[in-house]
Protein backbone atom coordinates (compact mmCIF):
# COMPACT_ATOMS: atom_id res chain seq x y z
CA UNK A 1 0.00 0.00 0.00
CA UNK A 2 1.23 3.56 -1.30
CA UNK A 3 0.93 6.41 1.28
CA UNK A 4 0.99 10.16 0.63
CA UNK A 5 3.73 12.57 2.03
CA UNK A 6 1.80 13.87 4.94
CA UNK A 7 1.05 10.18 6.62
CA UNK A 8 4.60 9.30 6.06
CA UNK A 9 5.75 12.04 7.45
CA UNK A 10 2.61 11.40 10.47
CA UNK A 11 4.14 7.50 10.90
CA UNK A 12 7.86 9.06 11.52
CA UNK A 13 6.43 10.25 15.05
CA UNK A 14 5.46 6.70 15.89
CA UNK A 15 7.75 4.17 17.21
CA UNK A 16 6.46 0.71 15.89
CA UNK A 17 8.34 -1.30 18.12
CA UNK A 18 7.19 0.58 21.13
CA UNK A 19 3.65 0.24 23.55
CA UNK A 20 2.64 2.80 24.44
CA UNK A 21 0.51 4.03 27.65
CA UNK A 22 -3.06 4.46 26.30
CA UNK A 23 -2.87 8.77 27.51
CA UNK A 24 0.48 8.49 25.45
CA UNK A 25 -0.91 7.31 22.48
CA UNK A 26 -3.99 9.60 21.97
CA UNK A 27 -1.77 12.56 22.51
CA UNK A 28 0.23 11.01 19.56
CA UNK A 29 -3.19 10.01 17.43
CA UNK A 30 -4.53 13.68 17.71
CA UNK A 31 -0.49 15.07 16.86
CA UNK A 32 -0.50 12.74 14.37
CA UNK A 33 -3.61 13.75 12.52
CA UNK A 34 -2.65 16.43 9.21
CA UNK A 35 -5.41 15.75 7.35
CA UNK A 36 -7.61 19.44 6.48
CA UNK A 37 -10.93 17.67 8.10
CA UNK A 38 -11.57 16.62 11.87
CA UNK A 39 -10.60 13.46 11.77
CA UNK A 40 -12.26 10.45 13.44
CA UNK A 41 -10.06 8.74 16.47
CA UNK A 42 -10.40 4.79 16.09
CA UNK A 43 -9.31 1.64 18.45
CA UNK A 44 -9.19 -1.28 17.71
CA UNK A 45 -9.25 -4.54 19.91
CA UNK A 46 -8.10 -7.89 19.30
CA UNK A 47 -9.49 -10.35 21.52
CA UNK A 48 -8.54 -13.74 22.98
CA UNK A 49 -11.69 -15.45 22.14
CA UNK A 50 -12.77 -17.43 19.10
CA UNK A 51 -16.17 -15.17 17.96
CA UNK A 52 -17.40 -19.23 15.91
CA UNK A 53 -18.33 -19.98 19.31
CA UNK A 54 -21.60 -18.63 20.66
CA UNK A 55 -20.31 -18.68 24.52
CA UNK A 56 -17.35 -16.92 23.35
CA UNK A 57 -19.05 -13.54 20.99
CA UNK A 58 -18.43 -10.19 22.71
CA UNK A 59 -21.19 -7.95 21.78
CA UNK A 60 -22.88 -4.90 23.78
CA UNK A 61 -23.20 -1.25 23.33
CA UNK A 62 -22.14 2.12 25.72
CA UNK A 63 -22.53 5.89 26.07
CA UNK A 64 -19.36 7.43 25.39
CA UNK A 65 -19.57 10.79 28.02
CA UNK A 66 -18.39 12.92 25.94
CA UNK A 67 -20.26 11.33 22.56
CA UNK A 68 -18.80 10.52 19.09
CA UNK A 69 -18.57 14.33 17.62
CA UNK A 70 -21.06 13.37 14.86
CA UNK A 71 -24.60 13.83 13.97
CA UNK A 72 -26.29 10.15 14.16
CA UNK A 73 -29.36 10.04 12.14
CA UNK A 74 -31.91 7.37 13.47
CA UNK A 75 -34.61 5.10 12.39
CA UNK A 76 -37.52 4.14 14.35
CA UNK A 77 -39.76 1.51 14.01
CA UNK A 78 -42.80 1.66 15.48
CA UNK A 79 -46.41 2.42 15.70
CA UNK A 80 -48.73 4.72 17.60
CA UNK A 81 -47.77 6.11 21.01
CA UNK A 82 -44.06 4.70 20.30
CA UNK A 83 -44.12 6.41 17.18
CA UNK A 84 -44.99 9.54 18.65
CA UNK A 85 -42.62 9.20 21.74
CA UNK A 86 -39.94 8.86 18.74
CA UNK A 87 -40.53 11.98 17.02
CA UNK A 88 -40.33 13.97 20.12
CA UNK A 89 -37.13 12.69 21.08
CA UNK A 90 -35.82 13.67 17.90
CA UNK A 91 -35.80 10.57 15.99
CA UNK A 92 -35.60 11.81 12.04
CA UNK A 93 -37.30 8.85 10.50
CA UNK A 94 -39.92 6.91 11.95
CA UNK A 95 -42.38 4.52 10.60
CA UNK A 96 -43.65 0.93 10.18
CA UNK A 97 -44.92 -1.09 7.05
CA UNK A 98 -43.64 2.26 5.15
CA UNK A 99 -40.80 2.61 5.98
CA UNK A 100 -40.00 -1.45 5.67
CA UNK A 101 -41.20 -1.16 2.34
CA UNK A 102 -38.65 2.16 1.56
CA UNK A 103 -35.97 -0.14 2.36
CA UNK A 104 -36.60 -2.99 0.48
CA UNK A 105 -37.66 -1.32 -2.45
CA UNK A 106 -36.44 2.03 -2.85
CA UNK A 107 -32.99 1.15 -1.04
CA UNK A 108 -33.33 3.72 1.13
CA UNK A 109 -30.46 3.72 4.04
CA UNK A 110 -29.90 7.26 5.14
CA UNK A 111 -29.90 7.10 8.94
CA UNK A 112 -27.14 5.63 11.35
CA UNK A 113 -28.92 3.31 13.60
CA UNK A 114 -32.28 1.59 13.63
CA UNK A 115 -34.10 1.31 16.60
CA UNK A 116 -37.44 -1.06 16.88
CA UNK A 117 -40.13 -1.36 19.86
CA UNK A 118 -40.52 -4.80 20.57
CA UNK A 119 -43.75 -5.68 18.61
CA UNK A 120 -42.27 -4.52 15.01
CA UNK A 121 -39.74 -7.30 14.85
CA UNK A 122 -41.86 -9.56 13.53
CA UNK A 123 -42.02 -6.82 10.02
CA UNK A 124 -38.52 -5.40 11.01
CA UNK A 125 -37.32 -9.21 10.51
CA UNK A 126 -37.81 -8.95 6.99
CA UNK A 127 -35.00 -7.04 6.40
CA UNK A 128 -32.36 -8.82 8.35
CA UNK A 129 -30.42 -9.66 4.95
CA UNK A 130 -30.54 -5.91 4.16
CA UNK A 131 -30.04 -4.55 7.81
CA UNK A 132 -27.48 -7.07 9.02
CA UNK A 133 -24.39 -6.74 6.77
CA UNK A 134 -24.46 -3.12 7.58
CA UNK A 135 -24.45 -3.72 11.10
CA UNK A 136 -27.95 -1.97 11.57
CA UNK A 137 -30.32 -4.41 12.35
CA UNK A 138 -31.63 -3.68 15.33
CA UNK A 139 -30.78 -5.77 18.86
CA UNK A 140 -31.50 -6.30 22.19
CA UNK A 141 -28.35 -6.99 23.02
CA UNK A 142 -27.56 -3.79 21.46
CA UNK A 143 -30.68 -2.21 23.60
CA UNK A 144 -31.88 -1.05 20.22
CA UNK A 145 -35.15 -3.23 20.64
CA UNK A 146 -36.84 -2.20 23.60
CA UNK A 147 -40.04 -0.89 24.78
CA UNK A 148 -38.58 2.52 25.32
CA UNK A 149 -37.86 3.98 22.15
CA UNK A 150 -37.69 7.75 23.20
CA UNK A 151 -34.46 6.68 25.79
CA UNK A 152 -32.92 4.91 22.92
CA UNK A 153 -33.05 7.48 20.80
CA UNK A 154 -31.52 10.08 23.19
CA UNK A 155 -28.94 7.50 23.72
CA UNK A 156 -28.14 7.48 20.38
CA UNK A 157 -28.11 10.73 19.99
CA UNK A 158 -25.82 11.13 22.71
CA UNK A 159 -22.93 8.74 21.80
CA UNK A 160 -24.01 5.56 22.55
CA UNK A 161 -21.67 3.36 20.38
CA UNK A 162 -22.04 -0.67 19.46
CA UNK A 163 -19.14 -3.09 20.06
CA UNK A 164 -19.03 -6.15 18.41
CA UNK A 165 -16.20 -9.10 17.14
CA UNK A 166 -15.56 -9.04 13.20
CA UNK A 167 -15.03 -13.09 11.98
CA UNK A 168 -11.01 -11.92 12.85
CA UNK A 169 -11.94 -11.85 16.50
CA UNK A 170 -11.07 -7.77 16.34
CA UNK A 171 -13.87 -5.01 17.17
CA UNK A 172 -13.34 -1.48 15.36
CA UNK A 173 -14.90 1.47 17.61
CA UNK A 174 -15.09 5.61 17.31
CA UNK A 175 -13.97 7.42 20.29
CA UNK A 176 -14.87 10.92 19.39
CA UNK A 177 -12.85 13.62 17.23
CA UNK A 178 -8.87 14.53 17.20
CA UNK A 179 -10.71 18.17 18.65
CA UNK A 180 -12.20 16.39 21.23
CA UNK A 181 -8.25 16.69 22.98
CA UNK A 182 -6.60 13.73 24.81
CA UNK A 183 -8.82 14.47 28.27
CA UNK A 184 -12.05 13.46 26.35
CA UNK A 185 -10.85 10.90 24.43
CA UNK A 186 -9.25 9.56 27.27
CA UNK A 187 -12.35 9.58 28.99
CA UNK A 188 -14.02 7.94 26.13
CA UNK A 189 -11.65 5.18 25.73
CA UNK A 190 -11.61 3.94 29.07
CA UNK A 191 -15.37 4.00 29.54
CA UNK A 192 -15.77 1.45 26.02
CA UNK A 193 -12.43 -0.62 27.23
CA UNK A 194 -13.97 -1.07 30.67
CA UNK A 195 -17.27 -2.26 28.94
CA UNK A 196 -15.56 -4.51 27.05
CA UNK A 197 -13.32 -6.05 29.81
CA UNK A 198 -17.27 -6.29 31.72
CA UNK A 199 -18.34 -8.19 28.68
CA UNK A 200 -15.53 -10.90 29.17
CA UNK A 201 -17.14 -14.11 28.13
CA UNK A 202 -16.86 -17.06 31.09
CA UNK A 203 -15.50 -19.65 28.26
CA UNK A 204 -12.55 -17.04 27.41
CA UNK A 205 -9.27 -18.49 28.68
CA UNK A 206 -5.51 -16.83 28.48
CA UNK A 207 -5.28 -13.75 28.16
CA UNK A 208 -8.53 -11.06 26.95
CA UNK A 209 -6.87 -8.35 25.11
CA UNK A 210 -4.59 -9.50 23.01
CA UNK A 211 -3.50 -5.94 21.10
CA UNK A 212 -4.91 -2.33 21.01
CA UNK A 213 -4.39 0.11 18.51
CA UNK A 214 -5.41 4.24 18.22
CA UNK A 215 -5.50 5.33 14.95
CA UNK A 216 -6.77 8.72 13.34
CA UNK A 217 -9.01 8.71 10.18
CA UNK A 218 -5.57 9.26 7.87
CA UNK A 219 -3.39 8.65 10.49
CA UNK A 220 -1.01 5.97 11.49
CA UNK A 221 -1.25 3.29 14.04
CA UNK A 222 -0.49 3.57 17.43
CA UNK A 223 -0.03 0.38 19.63
CA UNK A 224 -1.40 0.42 22.73
CA UNK A 225 0.26 -1.69 25.52
CA UNK A 226 -2.64 -4.38 26.46
CA UNK A 227 -1.58 -4.65 30.06
CA UNK A 228 -1.95 -0.97 30.75
CA UNK A 229 -5.30 -0.75 29.45
CA UNK A 230 -7.27 -0.16 32.67
CA UNK A 231 -4.62 -2.46 33.94
CA UNK A 232 -6.69 -5.84 32.85
CA UNK A 233 -4.38 -7.50 32.41
CA UNK A 234 -1.90 -6.68 35.33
Amino acid sequence: MKHGKKYIESAKLVDRTKLYEPAEALALTIKSATAKFDETVEVHIRLGVDSRHADQQVRGAVVLPNGTGKKVRVAVFAKGDDAKAAEEAGAEIVGAEDLVAKIQGEGFMDFDVAIAAPNMMGLVGRLGKILGPRGLMPSPKAGTVTPDVAKAVNEAKAGKIEYRLDKTNIMHCPIGKTSFGPEKLAENFNTLLDAVVKAKPAAAKGQYIRSCVVASTMGPGIRINPAKVLNTEA
